[in-house]
């Protein structure tokens, strides 16, 4: 090496420090927990996605634990997991961690009243109401058949006794703005959850999805946040949310993501995007037999 090739990477060194080879350290932990969203991603309605029960079983054989958290609020858990079962998908009920449960808990622990914008289903998963107590919250999930006028109407008078002696709570399962159904796109409950909030100054608190509490409870004690991986058909709340504390996010282009919506340039800054639930499955096993 001449005189001034040497003085370059002195120069370079002094800079931004010496060179470094990858090692095994440096290299991205393998995948031990996967963290699953369901409608949309491993099925819509009645309908498992392409592949998704076969990719299932392929990725706990290759001893990825898994656990499905959810948004959903239309079905209780056991209506869930029964609807799953019948559609070819093999797991626990247990598995299943939903928005609607960790919803139920909140309540307990507040000591809450609340009218309920749920569907009759999903209300038995939830407290229920003490009639010698005044209602002191509004919990509100997706209840397509409840967001009528004569419901949002009641949960407004709720809300709208805040004062210095009365405090109330808006609690939202989560706010989704929109979700897959077998007819297509459909309205979620975060638009309802924000004109409660416009109309009766009351801020929500946010349950489910992509609230940093949720994930971090839904991990089983030893495991790291970068061992784990996130996949879900939402942008923000399933993939963004995730790796907003540090796990990978992986978007599926089965449910409600659109992808001729968005240019290169705007596309969701996810961890990856893939056509289906199986194709992020062969990924995460292709990626692990390279390291």
């Amino acid at each position: 090496m001449d005189f001034p090739a040497k003085c370059l990477v002195c120069w370079f060194i002094f800079f931004f420090g010496p060179f470094h080879r990858p090692t095994t350290q440096m290299a991205v932990l393998r995948v031990k927990l996967a963290l699953i969203d369901l409608s949309g991603t491993l099925h819509v309605d009645d309908q498992p996605t392409v592949g998704a029960v076969e990719a299932l079983k392929r990725l706990r054989q290759h001893g990825v634990q898994v656990k499905f958290v959810t948004n959903t609020t239309k079905e209780s858990v056991g209506s869930l997991y029964d609807r799953l079962r019948k559609i070819g998908f093999e797991l626990q009920r247990d598995e299943i961690y939903g928005s609607l449960g960790a919803a139920a808990e909140y309540v307990r622990r507040n000591n809450l009243n609340p009218y309920y914008l749920l569907t009759d289903d999903a209300r038995t998963d939830m407290p229920p109401n003490d009639p010698e107590r005044a209602l002191d919250s509004v919990v509100v999930g997706l209840a397509p058949e409840r967001f009528c006028y004569e419901h949002l109407n009641e949960a407004f008078r709720v809300l709208h006794q805040r004062s210095v002696k009365q405090q109330v709570q808006l609690v939202a399962v989560h706010e989704g703005r929109y979700y897959k159904a077998k007819d297509g796109i459909a309205l979620g409950p975060g638009c309802f959850v924000k004109g409660l909030e416009y109309s009766t100054g009351v801020p929500a608190v946010c349950i489910g999805k992509p609230n940093e509490y949720f994930f971090r409870s839904a991990l089983p004690d030893g495991i790291d946040v970068a061992e784990c991986v996130m996949i879900g058909d939402d942008p923000n709340d399933d993939c963004l949310g995730a790796m907003r504390i540090g796990m990978k996010g992986y978007l599926v282009e089965t449910g409600k993501y659109q992808p001729e919506k968005y240019t290169d340039e705007d596309r969701p800054a996810v961890s990856g995007i893939f056509p289906t639930f199986s194709d992020v499955v062969q990924h995460i096993i292709s990626s692990s037999a390279e390291q």
